[in-house]
């Protein structure tokens, strides 16, 4: 193998949509602007005679979709699933964006093996963050990997709330009011 070669990791269609969402989600957060209209603005400068944008692949624009409707529902679930001394609002914004596709991967895209979203995150993680940001990603999100299923079905109906969720109040005796009172 020559020299130029060695450490060299090939990477496919999906990896590179998935660096190009990251880098939308974040130039998104940074101007407060909706990602989706930063993919019709890349969509429409990429049409030109002479593009300075690249196109904007179809998975990237997958990604950014999904993200942009269950927002919310991802922010949620990550939330539960970050270090306890940590708050979604406070990580760098690159680490969000990171976090976002891979999470949206993970609970919305069956194609995409749950391994190889953490993976992949893990990795685009070491490009652009910081040394430290790569091990809690991949901590967070091995976290949510080993229940899976649950977060799925949650994220599938996102105000459903069972009873065993919904705390109540040692002093709560709504109950019995209904039940005692008898007016006409």
């Amino acid at each position: 193998m020559s020299e130029s070669r060695q450490g060299y990791k090939r990477h496919g269609a999906r990896y590179k949509a998935r660096r190009r969402a990251v880098d939308i989600l974040f130039e998104a957060e940074s101007r407060d602007v909706d990602p989706v209209a930063i993919i019709d603005d890349r969509k429409t400068l990429s049409s030109a005679v002479d593009p300075d944008v690249a196109p904007v692949a179809d998975y990237t624009e997958t990604i950014i979709n999904g993200v942009a409707v269950e927002l919310d529902t991802i922010d949620d679930l990550l939330s539960e699933h970050i270090a306890e001394t940590w708050l979604l609002e406070r990580l760098p914004s690159v680490d969000r964006a990171v976090l976002r596709v891979a999470s949206w991967e993970m609970l919305y895209n069956p194609d995409v093996p749950v391994t190889t979203a953490v993976v992949e995150a893990v990795e685009i993680a070491s490009q652009y963050s910081t040394d430290k940001a790569s091990a809690y990603i991949n901590a967070t999100l091995d976290n949510m990997a080993s229940k899976i299923d649950e977060l799925r079905a949650r994220a599938a109906n996102p105000g459903a709330v069972s009873e065993a969720d919904t705390p109540v109040a040692p002093w709560d005796d709504s109950e019995d009011d209904e039940a005692e009172d008898t007016r006409p």
